[in-house]
C-alpha cells in the first residue's frame, strides 16, 4: 500500500485537516465580526459552508488522530466538501469584488466592513486550497485501493 501525503491516517494528514479546520474558523470568524455580512446571502452562504468544512475536517482530524494512536489503516475513499467551499468563496468573492471596485459599495457606506469580507473570502480561498491538496492525494491513493 502506497503512503501517500496527506492520506487519511498519517501525520500530514491530520495536519492537512487540522489546518482546514484553523482556517475555516477563521474565515467564519471574520465574516461573522463584519458589521452587515448577513444582509447578503453569498456571505451568509460562505459562513454555511465554512461552518461545514469546520465540522467535516473537525471529524477527519479526530479519526486521523484516533488512526495514528491505534496504529490503523484509514486507506479508504472519503468524501471532501472541495466544491461546496470553492462556490461559496467564489461567490462571497465576486460580492466582494462589487462592491469594492465595480459600484464603490465600500466607499459609500464607510460602516460596512468591506476589508473583514475580504479577509474572510481570502481564508476561505486558503481553506479550499487544504481541501484540494487532500482531495488530490485521495485521488492519487484511490488507485491503490
Amino acid at each position: 500500500m502506497k503512503d501517500v501525503v496527506g492520506s487519511p491516517g498519517t501525520w500530514s494528514g491530520m495536519a492537512l485537516r487540522l489546518s482546514q479546520c484553523v482556517s475555516a474558523g477563521a474565515s467564519m470568524g471574520a465574516m461573522a465580526t463584519a458589521y452587515g455580512f448577513s444582509n447578503y446571502t453569498a456571505f451568509c452562504y460562505l459562513i454555511a459552508s465554512m461552518a461545514l468544512q469546520l465540522l467535516w475536517s473537525f471529524g477527519l482530524a479526530c479519526l486521523d488522530i484516533y488512526s495514528l494512536k491505534t496504529k490503523r489503516d484509514l486507506h479508504n475513499p472519503v468524501l471532501v466538501t472541495a466544491i461546496l467551499s470553492f462556490a461559496a468563496a467564489s461567490a462571497s468573492a465576486g460580492v466582494t469584488i462589487l462592491f469594492e471596485r465595480d459600484v464603490h459599495f465600500c466607499r459609500m457606506y464607510p460602516q460596512l466592513s468591506c476589508g473583514r469580507y475580504a479577509l474572510s473570502v481570502v481564508l476561505a480561498f486558503i481553506t479550499w486550497s487544504f481541501i484540494a491538496t487532500s482531495a488530490v492525494s485521495m485521488f492519487w491513493l484511490l488507485p491503490s485501493l
